[in-house]
C-alpha cells in the first residue's frame, strides 16, 4: 500500500504543484499519497500494450488516450488551487477535448486503467475505485499481470460501479464506452509468461 505522507494534513493542487525532489505524490481528498518506486517490467508491459492497442485504434477519432505521468485534476469544477485529488492513472482516455489543459486532464477520463502491483492493489481496488466512481469516470479496469486477471467496474446509469465484471486475460475485451475498440491480450500474456513472477 502507499505510505501516506504528512498524515493529518490536508493539501490541495497549489501544495502539490509547489512540492520539490523526485518523489511522486497522489492527492485523494486532500491526503497525499506517496507512488511506488518505479514499476517492475511486467507493470510497464501491461500499460505499454493498453496504451499502443488504445493509441492505434482511437488515432482517428476524437478520443485521447494517455500514460502515465499525467496530472488528473478533480473534482471538475473546482478552481486549480481549490483541487484536493491529483492522481496519475497508468493509462487513460479522455473523449472531451475541453478537459485537456497544457497541465493534464481536468475532470473524469472516460475511461481509467490500472496495472495492479502489490504495493498497489489495496489502493487501486479500494481508493481509487470509490474516488473514480465519485468523480464520474465511466469505465474502470484494473488489471492484475500476476494472476492475469482483469475487474472491470462499468457505471450504470446512476453513476454507481456495482460489481465488477472478472476476466481472463487473453483473446479480446471490448471496451464498453468506446464503441468498436477491443483489446487483445494473447501476445501481451506470452510476454508476461516470459518473465516469470519476479
Amino acid at each position: 500500500m502507499p505510505t501516506v505522507a504528512h498524515a493529518g494534513r490536508r493539501f490541495t493542487y497549489a501544495d502539490y504543484l509547489g512540492w520539490q525532489g523526485d518523489e511522486r505524490y497522489e492527492l485523494i481528498d486532500g491526503v497525499a499519497y506517496l507512488m511506488s518506486p518505479a514499476p517492475g517490467l511486467a507493470h510497464q508491459e501491461v500499460a505499454g500494450e493498453v496504451y499502443r492497442q488504445l493509441a492505434n485504434v482511437l488515432a482517428s477519432r476524437d478520443c485521447r488516450p494517455f500514460v502515465a505521468p499525467v496530472d488528473v485534476r478533480l473534482p471538475a469544477g473546482a478552481e486549480d488551487d481549490a483541487v484536493d485529488t491529483v492522481v496519475q492513472p497508468d493509462v487513460l482516455v479522455v473523449c472531451d477535448p475541453a478537459k485537456l489543459d497544457a497541465r493534464g486532464v481536468r475532470g473524469a477520463p472516460d475511461l481509467v486503467v490500472e496495472v495492479l502491483s502489490p504495493t498497489s492493489a489495496f489502493h487501486d481496488h479500494r481508493r481509487k475505485r470509490d474516488l473514480y466512481e465519485r468523480a464520474g469516470v465511466r469505465e474502470y479496469w484494473l488489471v492484475d499481470p500476476f494472476e492475469q486477471i482483469i475487474h472491470i467496474y462499468r457505471a450504470d446509469a446512476g453513476g454507481q460501479y456495482g460489481k465488477p465484471e472478472v476476466r481472463e486475460m487473453k483473446g479480446e475485451t471490448p471496451v464498453s464506452t468506446l464503441p468498436g475498440v477491443s483489446l487483445h491480450w494473447d501476445e501481451l500474456a506470452e510476454r508476461l509468461a516470459g518473465l516469470g513472477s519476479g
